[in-house]
């Protein structure tokens, strides 16, 4: 999928974004109340959203173009180039995608699954290489489409590139925690540290956790690169000490603390 969004006008000042073209005009975008501000609840839930300025977490949702997925479509495939030009930045508003890797034998490493509120594809917006993994729709799902154009005019401005800096550094943060459980802890141990981040959103990593996660256990190996045999038992061994209890498409956390305790292996 590629989509072109064209932009023959872009102004940027302290107080407002100001877009012109055929087919729509955005004036005091950072002037409207949050009640109508679209996706503004849904988005929200993002700790890094939320922390945004009023003015540009505004000017994000009044300015994108909301697309919508269907199960199994692809918003974008590793290896993508984007144009100088053009591009997005994304944000998801409703529904899950999985961030992947597909490697040449067919086999699928499962990098994140994100959730709503979460913003990205900036990695190619601010170095000009290709995409580094697939975005594909778990369910039906809207995605917010900022232009390539308004993500470079909110660079121009100190708070919002740093708020970018921010968010990589925490996504940097994140991948170092998971590339350090595979190579120094236990499988049950990773098990329980990657069920864990997903409680909190995975990527997101929001500061309030849910007992109830929302992935299958298919997923679950491909994220951990183990087979379905061995995610089996190490997750048969924590429902019979209480610790979990296992569902359709989903894993409940029963006693979070001592969850925690066997990550620490």
């Amino acid at each position: 999928m590629v989509i072109t969004v064209f932009i023959l006008r872009t102004e940027l000042t302290k107080d407002c974004l100001i877009f012109n073209n055929r087919s729509m005009s955005f004036s005091k975008a950072t002037d409207r109340s949050s009640t109508t501000v679209p996706w503004l609840a849904e988005m929200s839930a993002n700790p890094w959203f939320s922390a945004l300025p009023a003015r540009d977490r505004n000017v994000l949702l009044t300015v994108s173009e909301r697309i919508r997925l269907r199960p199994g479509e692809m918003l974008f495939r590793q290896g993508d180039t984007v144009a100088k030009s053009q591009g997005a930045f994304f944000g998801l508003a409703r529904g899950h995608l999985r961030i992947s890797s597909l490697h040449g034998g067919g086999k699928e490493a499962i990098l994140a699954i994100l959730e709503p509120g979460n913003w990205f594809g900036e990695i190619s917006l601010i170095d000009g290489r290709p995409r580094t993994h697939d975005a594909t729709a778990i369910g039906e799902s809207d995605v917010l489409v900022l232009p390539r154009s308004v993500f470079d005019a909110l660079m121009q401005q100190v708070q919002f590139a740093r708020a970018i800096s921010e968010l990589l550094a925490t996504r940097t943060r994140w991948l170092c925690g998971v590339l350090e459980d595979a190579t120094l802890r236990t499988t049950r141990a990773r098990v329980a540290r990657r069920l864990l981040l997903l409680s909190h959103g995975d990527a997101t990593l929001s500061a309030s956790a849910k007992r109830l996660v929302p992935v299958s256990q298919d997923a679950l190996a491909m994220m951990l690169g183990i087979t379905r045999q061995t995610l089996n038992k190490e997750l048969q061994a924590m429902v019979d000490s209480g610790i979990l209890a296992l569902g359709y498409r989903q894993i409940e956390i029963i006693e979070p603390a001592q969850l925690k305790n066997i990550g620490v292996g």
